[in-house]
């Protein structure tokens, strides 16, 4: 079982910013909080009892709407590993997809409760589950594959 808490981190590229971060625990709970502040709590994410939203299904939302939302949750996945992953595929097919392809889309990034499972499923590391199993993560599966050996350091560019 992994466990994790919250900690602070300051101190980005030279600007001071306070916020937090999901770490393992190696060291005193109480070390992580600032002086007089109450330890963050800890976090297990192996416990399946944890409460997690459920997705919202958003219908009659514009195609054109809809392919904004899913940009901007391909780019913000909270890993760097699905967020190169889906920012460049969103880049190079989103725009060409149809409703129902569209739909696909929004299933893949959004029902899952796990982004490893995604990030797994793409590189081919574990099967994919019969209902994500259709064209679009074909497509996911070959850009992945990246057969034309583009560079993928950061996520491209919005406009």
């Amino acid at each position: 079982m992994a466990l994790f808490c919250l900690s602070r981190c300051c101190a980005i590229r030279g600007t001071t910013a306070v916020g937090w971060s999901l770490r393992t625990i190696g060291t005193s709970r109480a070390s992580l909080a600032g002086e007089g502040e109450r330890p963050p709590p800890m976090i297990d994410l192996e416990d399946k009892s944890l409460p997690i939203p459920i997705y919202k299904e958003k219908h009659n939302e514009p195609l054109k709407l809809q392919k904004s939302r899913l940009l901007y949750q391909s780019r913000k996945r909270g890993m760097l590993e699905n967020g190169l992953l889906l920012s460049t595929f969103a880049a190079k097919y989103l725009e060409s997809l149809d409703a129902r392809q569209t739909k696909l889309y929004d299933t893949l990034i959004n029902m899952p409760t796990n982004d490893w499972d995604i990030f797994y499923w793409a590189t081919g590391v574990k099967p994919t589950p019969q209902e994500y199993d259709n064209e679009i993560m074909n497509m996911l599966k070959e850009h992945v594959k990246n057969a034309n050996k583009e560079k993928r350091l950061c996520q491209p560019a919005l406009y």
